[in-house]
């Protein structure tokens, strides 16, 4: 099975126009720490109810889990592989072939190339994107992203960074996907975004961090902005799916990770998530 965290309903207004990924009971009861029956399951010594789930919780030797919470996979994938389809894998290839729904020839530019982001790479080849720019701070992500299928690389530190996109693209690019979780990676895709292009977000900036933008701009432009939360999934179609493409070789998510490590790294590890040049790590408990 593979865990991911937005469960669903099925019954909410949401999850019956296909979009469980931002299912109304599933966002209330994460929120309260309870499965979706809005129980817990567990108790502490004394007896007190402990809000145990919180889409997942599953870093334990044993797990409670709402029947939302997985997907079964067929048996034969590694589970250290599968682990990644439940959360980078559906937010960063998702938000490119399910949001922005690019097209053949489309030119699409990602900014943040963590592991999302470089799922949003992989998503742009599936998709066949003509020209795919690749945008961060960090030189070593630029240069995986280019093996991953990258067309350009332009490095955000750059003054001239927005005006060697639009060089690249023409004038702009057609989908400034933002992958980062920051206003400035944002205020970046929008300025990259073409006549009638679209920006979209998959990105969590700080819940106080606000967006700001030309109102005339963007009507006189028509450009959109579109939110993208778990890449627009319904994880019990997309995730296999694309197991599939990955075993297939069309999805090389493998790739991606950097490193494995066991429980008593674990502190090291959120550590490590400060560090520009992670990629992506894969909690082994009994490795």
């Amino acid at each position: 099975m593979v865990f991911q965290f937005s469960a669903s309903c099925g019954r909410c207004r949401r999850c019956l126009e296909g979009r469980p990924q931002i299912c109304e009971l599933a966002a209330a009861t994460k929120g309260a720490g309870n499965l979706m029956s809005g129980e817990s399951r567990i108790r502490d010594m004394n007896g007190e109810r402990v809000n145990h789930h919180a889409g997942v919780s599953c870093m334990a030797e044993y797990a409670v889990a709402d029947r939302g919470s997985v997907v079964v996979i067929d048996k034969d994938i590694p589970l250290a592989d599968a682990a990644l389809f439940g959360c980078a894998v559906m937010t960063g290839v998702g938000a490119v072939i399910n949001t922005a729904r690019i097209l053949p020839g489309d030119t699409v530019a990602i900014i943040g190339l963590g592991g999302v982001g470089l799922n949003g790479i992989l998503g742009a080849r599936l998709g066949g994107a003509e020209k795919i720019i690749a945008i961060d701070l960090e030189d070593s992500k630029l240069g995986l992203a280019r093996q991953l299928g990258a067309t350009h690389t332009v490095n955000a530190r750059d003054a001239n960074a927005v005006e060697q996109v639009r060089d690249i693209s023409n004038g702009g690019v057609d989908y400034a996907i933002d992958l980062a979780g920051t206003i400035p990676a944002m205020n970046t895709a929008y300025a990259i975004t073409r006549y009638g292009g679209s920006v979209v977000t998959a990105g969590l900036s700080p819940s106080t961090a606000e967006f700001s933008f030309n109102q005339g701009d963007l009507v006189s432009q028509e450009k959109s902005i579109r939110g993208s939360y778990m890449g627009s999934c319904v994880p019990v179609r997309d995730i296999p799916r694309f197991i599939s493409l990955y075993k297939q070789g069309r999805l090389p998510v493998d790739s991606l990770v950097d490193g494995h490590i066991g429980f008593d790294e674990v502190n090291a590890g959120f550590d490590k998530l400060q560090d520009v040049k992670t990629v992506r790590q894969i909690l082994a408990p009994h490795g």
